[in-house]
């Protein structure tokens, strides 16, 4: 059985036992004059300066902010991916300099295989958030506006992660029309160039054909030789100008079916129009 203890209300003065003493040893007042002092009940978590209690309250404040941050993305997630979504395209009139229209009325978007032919079915913008593993899987998404340019999505790696971006290229199938390009963490002043509109306006007019021989676009140390399909690289960024060459050149290279059957058509009008003509002035 667990001693009791009882305090001396005039001099403080503490007694275990069953019962408080006649008298108080120290001052001499009566037993009425001591008052019982009840236990606290000791338990792992009654000291809050102990490791137990502590642990214990971190745990708890953990699992409640983790539980508030998953409730607050799944409610956001929504508009995360509108605002995705309308980045995506925002970025594809871009290329086109065509800010102006509305991407709903102005591209077509869809899908082709490795031989250049339409792919019914594909969500082309959800095959756009994992760019490599689409490519590796055969699909490669495209976005053709009204007048007749192409939208080609491109990813590759920079010096310290992903790069990726848009080309357009112009009716001809060949003519860069623009280009938007972005980056997961190249560094700022460097490799990071490469998400700014002057460095971007460089490639507008360069050609991906030469003759009928794919060349892509190369980004050059020490300056652009060939003004056709050269730009100079970035200055302090060789690594970063080399992993934009090879993306250009691989990404587009997925698409050159597409792209010489869209040439041979666009050829054979034009040559349709050159035998009309030489009829009439035959006549």
């Amino acid at each position: 059985m667990a001693t009791k203890k009882f305090k001396c209300n005039v001099c403080g003065y503490i007694h275990e036992g069953d019962a408080a003493p006649a008298n108080c040893p120290v001052c001499g007042v009566p037993a009425s004059e001591f008052t019982e002092l009840k236990q606290a009940k000791k338990g792992l978590f009654s000291d809050k300066n102990g490791n137990a209690y502590i642990i214990m309250y971190s745990t708890v404040m953990v699992v409640v902010v983790a539980v508030l941050l998953a409730v607050a993305a799944l409610a956001l997630k929504p508009r995360q991916d509108a605002n995705d979504l309308n980045e995506k395209k925002q970025n594809i009139l871009a290329s086109l300099s065509a800010q102006d229209q509305s991407y709903d009325e102005y591209i077509d978007a869809y899908v082709v295989d490795k031989e250049g032919k339409r792919i019914e079915g594909e969500d082309v913008f959800a095959l756009l958030n994992d760019l490599p593993g689409t490519f590796e899987a055969g699909k490669f998404p495209i976005f053709e506006a009204k007048d007749g340019r192409v939208v080609i999505p491109v990813t590759g790696m920079g010096l310290w992660g992903p790069v990726w971006g848009y080309v357009a290229l112009e009716k001809d199938m060949d003519t860069v029309a623009g280009i938007i390009m972005a980056h997961k963490g190249e560094t700022p002043g460097l490799g990071a160039e490469i998400a700014t509109p002057k460095y971007q306006a460089n490639f507008v007019g360069k050609t991906i054909f030469e003759g009928d021989k794919f060349v892509s676009v190369k980004l050059r140390k020490g300056g652009a030789k060939d003004p056709a399909h050269e730009v100079d690289a970035i200055s302090g960024g060789t690594k970063t100008s080399d992993g934009v060459t090879a993306m250009l050149y691989n990404s587009l290279e997925n698409y050159l079916p597409l792209l010489e059957a869209k040439r041979a058509a666009e050829a054979v009008p034009a040559a349709e129009v050159s035998n009309e003509e030489n009829v009439e002035n035959n006549e």
